[in-house]
């Protein structure tokens, strides 16, 4: 990324705002921004992901303002606060499942207001795989989440105690599985001991109906990328 500090090189913006991204940076081709899930792309990819059909989201790190209007469905792209090294910006991207499986979409890309959204089946049809990309030095943690025990209104949101980090250094960046940790809530059961009565134990899969408002939390730490891609499960 050189000298461009303060905000995304025009075309790296069109290019993740626009299309998909090959596994050394390239667009792979347009996606249409519609509000049905774009089409999975085909690549063949040396980072550590699977090769294969994916669908490939960019998690994108804003210093300010974007000027053009965010809002609204389509692409494969959310945009969220930047926030620095020393100072975290927290977004809830929530998260809706989808009607049927395969079917991955962006509900709300503008995330720098605080929230954003994104739609998936629920798991088990699937695997994610994630590395920090842009600029080296920030990093980001993002942690899967609930907003109550059905029924009932929580003290406070209900995290999992497990999460995933992303540090962005130097040299070449690899995905890794992160599936687990982005479908899953672990329940603390001194934290949270209804819920875990009304889950039946410590482990609750994204979108058992047994807790309700299932978001990823992401706390960025001045990461200015991050990808995401979703490979259809063998």
């Amino acid at each position: 990324m050189g000298t461009r500090s303060r905000h995304l090189a025009p075309a790296l913006m069109a290019a993740l705002a626009g299309g998909i991204l090959g596994c050394s940076g390239e667009a792979l081709g347009p996606v249409s921004a519609k509000t049905s899930s774009p089409a999975l792309s085909v690549a063949t990819t040396g980072n550590g992901a699977p090769s294969g059909a994916h669908y490939n989201l960019n998690i994108i790190g804003m210093s300010k303002e974007k000027n053009v209007n965010m809002d609204g469905s389509g692409g494969n792209t959310i945009f969220v606060a930047l926030g620095t090294k020393d100072a975290s910006v927290r977004t809830k991207i929530m998260l809706e499942q989808s009607a049927s499986a395969g079917e991955f979409a962006v509900l709300d890309k503008n995330g720098t207001d605080g929230t954003a959204s994104f739609s998936l089946p629920a798991p088990g049809t699937y695997t994610i795989w994630a590395r920090a990309l842009a600029k080296p030095g920030g990093s980001a943690t993002m942690t899967t989440c609930a907003t109550d025990v059905t029924g009932t209104v929580a003290d406070g949101d209900i995290c999992s105690t497990e999460n995933e980090v992303f540090v962005r250094g130097t040299g070449k960046s690899s995905f890794r599985n992160v599936t687990t940790s982005l479908t899953t809530i672990e329940l603390d059961p001194l934290a949270f001991p209804d819920a875990v009565t009304a889950c039946g134990g410590t482990t609750v899969d994204l979108f058992d109906p047994c807790l309700e408002g299932y978001f990823w939390q992401y706390d960025n730490n001045g990461l200015r990328l991050l990808q995401l891609r979703i490979y259809a499960q063998s």
